[in-house]
């Protein structure tokens, strides 16, 4: 038996284009020889559909999909993820399920058993979990069906179910597992991905073939890496990330692990300049965008952003906008323009001395006797979010939010002002993380000027200026921020890994203060396995810490 592995693009509610994907790839898959080809959860409808799932027409269209499908499945099984109407009355109104397509018929339909509710997953929210198990046979072969989750209850430390699906079907000796995912990427998720298969490879002594959805949807990146193990616990093989691609394997050369390929290379940067790539392209794609803008200050935020732009969206598609005040240095100009230019990407420079002065003028009547203070400074962040803004509406150029996760965790940014944007691209790293991107991106050449990379970071909104005037260290400042955001570790677990007490304090303490400006920001694009958004909920009102 020769089974294919789909792991393609899919666009939540386009149902004719979720459609023709698919086709393309079962088509492909039969070319190459499939008996059965595999494509990833809710394939019908796209992931996270959210809740769109409480629309019926929603729910029609994603049947309608799996109906036309059938006429594919012929001379090939077609394994597929789409919604299934829960019809009794108790219970939750929908399943997600894995329909098994063949001879133009629907063979047989298991739903999904483990419902991930946390970070970004909300999937007890709309679905009832499954109650039966029953193994497929198919061409003298038995299947055991699972859905994403329904793995990831093995080879964990604190599992957050009390049954698994596979301990139900391995009593009726299935001869492989198939698994439809939609697993979302972080940077260091595929190898917990490998993890996991093994881990169920142990227990079940069984091959795994297991496929994932490349793409994304808004914030949430998909990475691809679909996988494929043999019972002895070898990657038999790994498929690309970040681009679609259909496999076909020999089910008795993957028993044997003969030839396997083994693993991808995972380097750090590499998948998150790739991930934000994608990210920024099916942003784009996907809402039938083409060009983007952003203010360009000659800091390292606004370069990294502008370059990740040009490699998602071509030069052509970028503009970018210099605002100088009378703050900004000649070499943030300078270095600036530079990096438009290396880029090929047009730029404007509109300097916002007199409009600054403007606001000045009409406010000093009302402001007699006050200091120069951050009321100030943030009139310059809101003058340049104004003029972004104008272009952003006049040219129909999507925005580009520029803010990175360390300042967006203590609230080093101004709502209205440099928090502007429709998206929010690199949010989801820290300070040190958007300097470490800068030298990858540099690897091959010079594209991000030197100077930009090396010299202290300035907001350069009152003469002087350093970030270190107000924050601590970025090294200091990322490593206590990582312990409470990704680590979820309390005040008194930072201090003793030797971290000055008043300092974490303040830090923990600028972070949950600053709740009610992460509520108006952009999205951000996800590459760690906590990033502001949906998958991080807190209240804004509320005394912890504060």
């Amino acid at each position: 038996m020769k089974i294919a592995i789909a792991q393609i693009n899919l666009h939540i509610g386009n149902f004719s284009g979720n459609l023709a994907r698919m086709r393309k790839a079962i088509a492909e898959a039969k070319a190459q020889g499939a008996d059965i080809v595999l494509l990833p959860e809710l394939s019908t409808v796209g992931y996270p559909p959210r809740d769109f799932l409480e629309f019926q027409d929603f729910i029609a269209q994603a049947e309608g999909v799996v109906e036309a499908l059938k006429a594919d499945a012929q001379g090939i099984a077609v394994v597929l993820g789409s919604l299934t109407v829960n019809p009794v009355p108790e219970g939750k109104d929908l399943y997600n399920s894995a329909y098994f397509l063949a001879d133009g018929e629907v063979l047989a339909v298991q739903h999904k058993t483990l419902l991930p509710t946390y970070d970004i997953f909300d999937e007890y929210r709309y679905f009832e979990p499954a109650h039966e198990w029953q193994i497929v046979e198919y061409k003298g072969q038995r299947i055991a069906l699972t859905i994403c989750e329904d793995i990831w209850n093995v080879g964990n430390e604190n599992p957050l179910y009390k049954v698994c699906p596979m301990d139900e079907l391995i009593g009726q000796k299935p001869d492989f597992m198939l698994n439809l995912s939609a697993s979302p990427f972080s940077f260091d998720h595929a190898k917990d991905r490998v993890h996991v298969l093994r881990a169920n490879v142990e227990r079940y002594d069984l091959p795994i073939f297991y496929t994932n959805i490349v793409g994304a949807q808004t914030e949430v990146i998909f990475d691809g890496g679909s996988l494929v193990m043999s019972p002895n616990g070898e990657v038999y093989d790994e498929l690309p990330y970040f681009e679609e691609c259909v496999r076909t394997y020999e089910l008795g050369d993957v028993k044997a692990c003969k030839s396997p390929k083994g693993e991808q290379p995972r380097d750090k940067m590499t998948l998150i300049h790739d991930a934000i790539v994608m990210g920024l392209r099916d942003y784009f794609g996907k809402l039938g965008f083409k060009r983007t803008i952003l203010g360009l200050s000659g800091g390292i935020d606004s370069a990294v952003v502008a370059v990740l732009a040009a490699r998602a969206l071509d030069p052509d598609n970028v503009r970018c906008i210099l605002m100088p005040s009378q703050f900004s240095s000649d070499h943030s100009v300078n270095d600036a323009r530079q990096l438009a230019e290396n880029l090929g990407a047009q730029y404007d420079i509109i300097p916002i001395e007199s409009i600054y002065e403007s606001y000045q003028e009409a406010l000093r009547p009302h402001f007699w006797g006050k200091d120069f203070n951050i009321t100030e400074e943030n009139l310059q962040a809101r003058t340049r979010g104004m003029l972004l803004m104008a272009f952003s509406n006049k040219f129909g150029n999507i925005l580009l939010n520029t803010s990175n996760k360390s300042e967006m965790a203590v609230g080093y940014g101004t709502l209205y002002g440099d928090m502007c944007g429709g998206l929010s691209v690199i949010g989801d790293l820290y300070k040190t993380e958007v300097f470490e991107l800068a030298r990858f991106m540099n690897k091959d050449g010079e594209v991000i000027p030197e100077n930009i990379i090396t010299k202290p970071p300035s907001a350069e909104l009152r003469p002087d200026q350093k970030d270190s005037d107000s924050l601590p260290d970025y090294a200091i400042l990322d490593e206590v921020l990582f312990q409470y955001i990704e680590k979820r570790k309390g005040p008194k677990e930072i201090i003793a890994q030797g971290f000055d007490e008043a300092l974490v304090r303040r830090i923990l303490r600028l972070v949950n203060i600053n709740e009610f400006k992460r509520y108006q920001t952009a999205p951000v694009l996800r590459v760690s396995n906590k990033a502001f958004g949906m998958g991080r909920r807190l209240p804004i009102v509320a005394k912890y810490l504060n």
